[in-house]
């Protein structure tokens, strides 16, 4: 059986493109080693598979995070290089190619070049973004000489690779005209768990997450004696009668979904704006517009500063969780709402947020924040809408939902639109794209 190592340098059950890379292979006969960070469990499809090896790389040691940053940057560097190399050259030396998200690109694409080139094996990138952007945003200047340096390693090694994949045509383009890195657009597409959620399927998960976020999902209150009476398991938005069938309310909130890794690509303040003039305008008892549950899911460093943000907001109308979802939970809230927002800004411009993708998947509609290559995914008024700022992200908020959840006009023509966004799934896409560049 051929053999493949799939490579990513972060907790592989957060990075979704890599799952769905290890996965596909799986599906198409080859044994694959997954390689990276645990944390955080595998979709379910994945994890357990016969197909499919699992190397999990230890943490770097936390005490040594209070290191001059220049020091810390090259210890953990050299830290990682090690320990990659070390369990990539036991996995690649029997695979006949190697796969790397990029980035991060420090230390990755120098141990998996370098293990390539013992172990005989072809080295794969898939280009989601450049490395040196992010790390200019981190540290807030572009001419930082970690960042020029950064730049140059990251070119250097990516010209070395025998095959490029990359998300968007803008990054394609990019990488040949400024790099001379030939590569292939693999665009992300949803798998088939991503899809509308069934009336029953919506129920038990508002039930679970009710008994999770009783202030957001719960609000059993506003239900009248003689309801309470007659039903048997109650949320804000369903309730299951006393003859075991589920019905939605008449009075449920809307349900706006947003997730996000807390990074420095992506302002939530934004979002938090647009929620407060919302908030405003909501009060006003002319103004037709629902109550709002806003659900903001993910992990990441910025978690917690914005958790604070939101907890001293005075909200009326609009309540807003941040859970961490399992795997099997995150399609289902998805495919539960009745919109999206997305906040990612991407460091290079060059890249497209899977997250849009996988709303898309669910016939969920979009509000995007406005970028270089947005429009290669979201159509401004055909599938959703894209914003530039908080002002005109509430506007589009107060259009969508006025009248929820009688009317929907809007809101509907816009799943309708995504009926053919849905018929090309992750799968197909991967075997029309992959498949042949492996034989090649």
């Amino acid at each position: 059986m051929k053999r493949v190592s799939v490579v990513v340098l972060g907790d592989v059950g957060r990075s979704p493109r890599m799952q769905n890379h290890a996965l596909s292979f799986a599906k198409a006969g080859f044994h694959v080693d997954l390689v990276g960070f645990g944390g955080s469990r595998l979709i379910k499809d994945l994890d357990g598979h016969h197909n499919v090896s699992l190397f999990l790389l230890g943490d770097f040691p936390s005490k040594l995070s209070k290191l001059p940053r220049m020091l810390y940057y090259l210890v953990k560097a050299s830290y990682q290089f090690l320990q990659l190399f070390m369990v990539l050259f036991s996995c690649a030396i029997h695979s006949s190619h190697v796969v790397v998200q990029n980035p991060p690109a420090i230390p990755t694409l120098a141990v998996a070049w370098v293990a390539c080139v013992i172990c005989n094996a072809k080295l794969v990138i898939d280009w989601h973004n450049y490395g040196y952007t992010i790390l200019s945003l981190a540290l807030d200047n572009p001419d930082h000489l970690l960042v020029k340096i950064a730049k140059w390693y990251e070119h250097g090694f990516g010209k070395m690779s025998t095959l490029n994949l990359c998300v968007t045509e803008a990054m394609r383009e990019d990488l040949l005209y400024n790099w001379q890195i030939r590569a292939n657009t693999l665009y992300d597409r949803p798998p088939e768990r991503f899809k509308s959620a069934e009336l029953e399927t919506r129920h038990q998960l508002f039930i679970k997450l009710s008994n999770e976020y009783p202030e957001v999902f719960g609000q059993k209150d506003r239900l009248s004696e003689f309801a309470i009476k007659v039903v048997e398991e109650i949320t804000a938005f369903t309730v299951r009668n006393s003859l075991g069938k589920v019905i939605e309310r008449d009075d449920r909130p809307a349900l706006l979904v947003s997730s996000t890794s807390w990074t420095e690509d992506e302002d939530f303040s934004v979002l938090l704006d647009a929620l407060e003039d919302y908030e405003k305008h909501a009060t006003d008892s002319n103004s037709n517009l629902p109550r709002l549950v806003c659900a903001i899911t993910g992990k990441g460093p910025l978690k917690e500063y914005y958790q604070n943000l939101i907890a001293g907001k005075q909200f009326k109308f609009v309540s807003v969780c941040t859970p961490w979802l399992e795997p099997e939970d995150y399609p289902r809230l998805l495919g539960s709402a009745n919109l999206g927002v997305c906040l990612h800004k991407s460091s290079s411009g060059l890249d497209l947020p899977m997250k849009v993708v996988d709303m898309f998947g669910c016939g969920l509609p979009v509000c995007a924040i406005d970028f270089k290559c947005i429009s290669e995914l979201v159509h401004h008024n055909e599938n959703g809408l894209i914003f530039k700022d908080s002002k005109e992200l509430s506007k589009q908020m107060k259009e969508l939902l006025t009248g929820f959840p009688k009317s929907q006009t809007k809101l509907q023509a816009f799943r309708d639109n995504l009926k053919g966004f849905q018929e090309l799934r992750w799968d197909e896409s991967w075997n029309n794209v992959v498949l042949p560049l492996l034989g090649r």
